[in-house]
């Protein structure tokens, strides 16, 4: 991925980043101030609305356990289980059957809470179909959803539905309960509560609540407003079944939007309410600062990205000044202006490109000065060829002089000699193959074996695969020089060993002579002698090449043999081809 800092404009990458900053920055404020208000909203909203159904739970709790109770007393009377068991008398039957009915509807007159009374039995007595108090016969309980629940309970609380009487249809509760008696099913009393009770107890002082009332199961049996369908509200039941009061957050579902859904669920109590409150409606006033902070934020955007458009103007103005004399500087050209008013960073970098371009103009003006000396130089040195070429045909000439004469010795002097300047000059190359070093040294041997008249011997043992590889020239003859003239001055014989041998990419060489050594220098030697005896100019200039070609881990070392002699230590690259200038000058 390309760093947009090295491919776009610094002034459109300063506004767009400032921008999208601000923006981000802005929006995770309102998105943050929704967050916690709207949590704080709900947090708080939940607390009251549990509080008052705790309250409400209790109230209804209690109206409803009192016609349980009553319901219980009601069916351990024993005018009403004489009347169930009884089968006899038909006269006596009935008088019972009076008696019961004003029994149940003092009950249903005294408790404004009970709507009616019907008593399911064997043979009942047919009475007005209007009376608060009905008697019906036993089989038709099964048509009523409420069987079965009492087919595994004594007794059980119905949802809301609607009976008959003299207002007309009227919605109640009904509360159904068993009548035992020595284990003898008798029938079932069910007592029918006013439901528009209940709701107002459910309802309190708020107006526009979305309230439930559930049972043990999570039936609905009451219900005001807009609330879950039985389907979605058993599947929360399902999930808190053995939780106490709390809160949840419903997500919106096909037909439902978000809600907050708070339930109170008391102890050794039965029901459940629970209230459902609009998401939206919680958190309208979070949504709304979520809005005020939003347009805030775009008057501080477009404020912010005014004045970083401004402050992106002032920032690279200068840098485009730079920019644009950058390119159209040319060494000698007509230079474009540059503000001298900057005092801060600007400042620094206009004066250091000033004195840049001097020093530019500076430096090429020296070029072109060493150009022309360079040139000069050239000529001086072709001009300087033509005696180096002089002397060596006048070697050639001096040697066919010694033939002539019947020089022999002295003719295969000049024939050595001529060699080693012919390989000297090596076309003014520096670098050449080790075989024409060893070529070198060999014919400087042989030359001061003739004048010492065999009193010097040599051994010279270099692997033939060597010869290809490149060295500096004149490397060898200033060590092997210092051998004979020194090492050897008080002897009448010297030898002198030369080893090459390589690893893979460093060539060592080893230069051996059996002479006087470093420390023994006679008293009576020159200053000048005993300074060149421990390295005179011929090998200082060695040392110095190697280390300006080569640098670190290259070098000369001479040391002092056991037995008696020198022993010079060269290491240096094993070179496959020479050098370039500008290798040799890194």
């Amino acid at each position: 991925m390309t760093n947009p800092f090295k491919k776009y404009r610094i002034d459109r990458l300063f506004f767009q980043s400032f921008a999208l900053v601000i923006i981000i920055f802005i929006a995770l404020i309102a998105w943050t101030g929704y967050s916690l208000s709207s949590k704080s909203l709900v947090r708080t909203t939940s607390h009251y609305q549990q509080q008052l159904l705790d309250e409400l739970n209790n109230e209804i709790t209690t109206r409803m356990v009192t016609i349980e109770q009553i319901s219980l007393s009601t069916s351990r009377d024993n005018e009403l289980i004489t009347f169930l068991r009884d089968n006899g008398d038909e006269y006596d039957r009935y008088r019972r059957y009076q008696g019961v009915q004003h029994a149940l509807a003092n009950l249903t007159y005294s408790i404004p809470l009970i709507q009616g009374i019907d008593l399911y039995m064997e043979h009942p007595f047919q009475g007005d179909d209007k009376s608060y108090i009905q008697f019906h016969d036993l089989s038709e309980l099964k048509k009523w959803d409420l069987s079965q629940y009492l087919q595994k309970n004594d007794f059980a609380w119905s949802e809301e539905h609607e009976v008959s009487s003299f207002q007309g249809h009227v919605p109640v509760l009904s509360f159904a309960r068993k009548i035992m008696y020595e284990n003898t099913y008798l029938g079932v009393l069910v007592i029918h509560i006013k439901a528009k009770e209940i709701q107002t107890l459910l309802a309190g002082h708020s107006e526009g609540s979305n309230r439930i009332m559930t049972d043990g199961e999570g039936r609905q049996l009451l219900k005001i407003g807009n609330v879950l369908d039985q389907k979605e509200l058993e599947g929360w039941i399902d999930t808190r079944r053995e939780e106490s009061s709390g809160y949840v957050h419903i997500q919106s579902g096909q037909k439902q939007e978000d809600s907050l859904l708070v339930y109170s669920r008391l102890p050794n109590s039965n029901w459940t309410l629970i209230e459902i409150t609009s998401w939206k409606q919680i958190t309208a006033s979070s949504f709304r600062l979520a809005e005020i902070i939003g347009f805030i934020g775009v008057i501080a955007i477009l404020f912010v990205l005014l004045l970083t458009h401004l402050l992106s103007r002032q920032f690279t103005k200068p840098i485009k000044k730079l920019v644009t004399a950058m390119r159209m500087y040319s060494v000698g050209g007509q230079q474009p202006e540059l503000p001298t008013d900057y005092e801060n960073e600007f400042g620094y970098l206009f004066a250091g490109y000033r004195k840049q371009n001097e020093r530019i103009e500076e430096l090429y003006l020296s070029l072109q000065r060493r150009y022309e000396q360079q040139r000069k130089a050239e000529i001086e040195a072709l001009q300087a060829n033509i005696n180096p070429h002089f002397l060596y045909n006048m070697l050639d000439q001096l040697n066919w002089m010694a033939i002539e004469a019947g020089q022999d010795e002295l003719s295969r002097i000049l024939e050595l000699t001529g060699r080693m300047f012919r390989i000297g000059l090596s076309n003014g190359d520096s670098f050449i193959p080790i075989s024409e070093e060893l070529v070198h040294i060999e014919s400087y041997l042989e030359i001061q074996q003739l004048r010492r008249s065999g009193g010097l011997d040599y051994t010279i043992e270099v692997p033939e695969e060597l010869g290809v590889y490149y060295m500096p020239k004149l490397t060898l003859q200033p060590f092997v020089e210092n051998s004979i003239v020194h090492g050897f001055n008080k002897q009448s014989h010297g030898h002198i060993r030369i080893r090459m041998e390589h690893d893979n990419e460093r060539l060592r060489i080893v230069i051996e002579d059996n002479g006087t050594g470093l420390k023994r220098i006679p008293p009576e030697t020159p200053p000048q002698a005993q300074k060149r005896r421990t390295g005179g100019y011929g090998i200082r200039n060695v040392k110095e090449r190697i280390d300006g070609y080569f640098g670190n881990g290259y070098g000369v070392k001479l040391s002092e043999r056991p037995e008696g002699g020198t022993k010079v230590d060269i290491v240096l690259p094993l070179l496959a081809h020479p050098p370039n200038k500008e290798e040799s000058a890194s």
